[in-house]
């Protein structure tokens, strides 16, 4: 079996419109705003509508939480027109177990709020403007990631 549809068994050309749409907006909001298009700020300014604790309430994410919600709302509803055009509204699924998906996700947020962003905010933005702290974020999520990735395959296997 040939190795892309090994891993990319339904195609690797929406992966690809994917990210350069990803970096299209990453790109046009820095250019036209100056701001940067980090989805883990996004995901705390969104909760300092409903915590009341400070961390919540720095003013970096209380001053900026109306744009951020219109950006994420963006962001869901590009999933939505995937979902509708792409996968033509197909139910899409995982073999990844639930408790797996909620550790990896619990895992992935704690490491964006260690490293002060997450791969959007880092990857797209913070390399795109040649900054060194994001380098060294973007070499250390994808060591994490890859050391993750062969130790679980061998575990699971």
């Amino acid at each position: 079996m040939n190795s892309l549809t090994t891993y990319f068994p339904l195609g690797w050309q929406h992966y690809l419109a994917g990210g350069l749409f990803v970096g299209a907006g990453a790109s046009l909001l820095f250019i036209f705003t100056g701001r940067i298009g980090g989805m883990s700020t996004v995901f705390s300014s969104t909760w300092s509508f409903v915590v009341q604790r400070p961390f919540f309430q720095q003013p970096r994410f209380v001053g900026s939480r109306g744009w951020r919600l219109v950006y994420a709302a963006g962001l869901i509803l590009g999933a939505l027109l995937w979902w509708l055009g792409v996968a033509d509204g197909a139910a899409q699924s995982t073999r990844v177990p639930v408790w797996q998906l909620l550790v990896g996700g619990f895992l992935v947020g704690y490491g964006a709020r260690l490293g002060n962003g997450c791969t959007s905010g880092h990857g797209i933005c913070g390399l795109g403007s040649l900054q060194w702290p994001s380098l060294l974020a973007v070499l250390t999520f994808m060591a994490t990631a890859f050391l993750t990735a062969n130790l679980m395959a061998r575990w699971l296997a």
